[in-house]
């Protein structure tokens, strides 16, 4: 299937999805995070890449980024390698760990550009691992306050000052954007349900969990769902697709 031309942004800014192939985990432990951070500053100084926020997440890593000397391609084309080859010789994989190309989409306007940067603040405590952005650890969302070196501060508040961030995000919830913890459903942590795939199946990662039997995975999956554990989540924290859990819950 051919590939679709890349939208390109007159402001050279673009949101950057990458995400995990089949949506397996790409980041196991903290020391992963840490890696594809430390290859990520390495490659923007190189690259020249403006980077204004982003977050990771266990299955995806958003960016909001800036295009300057190199063209993205280039940019994350040495980001992926460095970072796949690291992750494969710590895991002993082989294969492709990114899903197909980075995706990317064009900002163009101040206005579409905050609304972006909250939705990248936002996402952990969408997805239930988190109450409030600031308290993600792998989010830049923290780093707002102080200068880091790791993200382009005074370029990100020359369009979006911090007050109007913080602005944005407490009229967030109240836009139905995105909904307050206190009213969704019993939610739990990645790392809870890492602990009961220990607890109930002797297993650690993804990885791990993917050198079961099928059998054996199906009962896993089986006690997380008895445990109300959602099947998105099943799927991010096992690093199998979402329709396999599916087909499994429902057999």
């Amino acid at each position: 299937m051919p590939r679709h031309q890349r939208k390109i942004s007159k402001t050279g800014i673009y949101h950057v999805l990458l995400r995990g192939i089949n949506r397996q985990r790409i980041f196991e432990q903290a020391e992963d995070y840490i890696q594809f951070l430390d290859y990520l500053y390495e490659v923007r100084k190189v690259s020249g890449l403006t980077l204004y926020a982003y977050c990771l997440m266990g299955n995806h890593v958003h960016l909001l980024v800036k295009e300057n000397e190199e063209p993205l391609a280039t940019v994350f084309r040495r980001l992926g390698t460095r970072y796949v080859h690291w992750f494969n010789k710590k895991y002993d994989r082989c294969g492709h760990l990114f899903q197909d190309r980075y995706k990317s989409e064009p900002v163009e306007t101040d206005e579409y550009f905050l609304s972006v940067l909250i939705y990248i603040f936002q996402n952990p405590v969408a997805a239930g691992v988190c109450r409030t952005p600031e308290d993600y650890e792998w989010s830049s969302r923290r780093f707002l306050d102080h200068e880091t070196g790791m993200i382009d501060l005074p370029e990100l508040t020359a369009i979006a000052p911090i007050a109007v961030i913080m602005q944005k995000e407490r009229e967030s919830p109240e836009e139905g954007s995105f909904e307050p913890m206190a009213r969704r459903h019993t939610i739990y942590s990645d790392k809870e349900v890492a602990l009961f795939m220990l607890q109930y199946g002797g297993v650690k990662s993804a990885s791990s969990f993917q050198k079961l039997s099928v059998a054996e995975q199906q009962v896993l999956v089986s006690e997380m769902r008895d445990k109300r554990v959602p099947i998105r989540q099943i799927a991010r924290v096992t690093g199998i697709s979402k329709g396999i859990v599916e087909r499994w819950v429902k057999s």
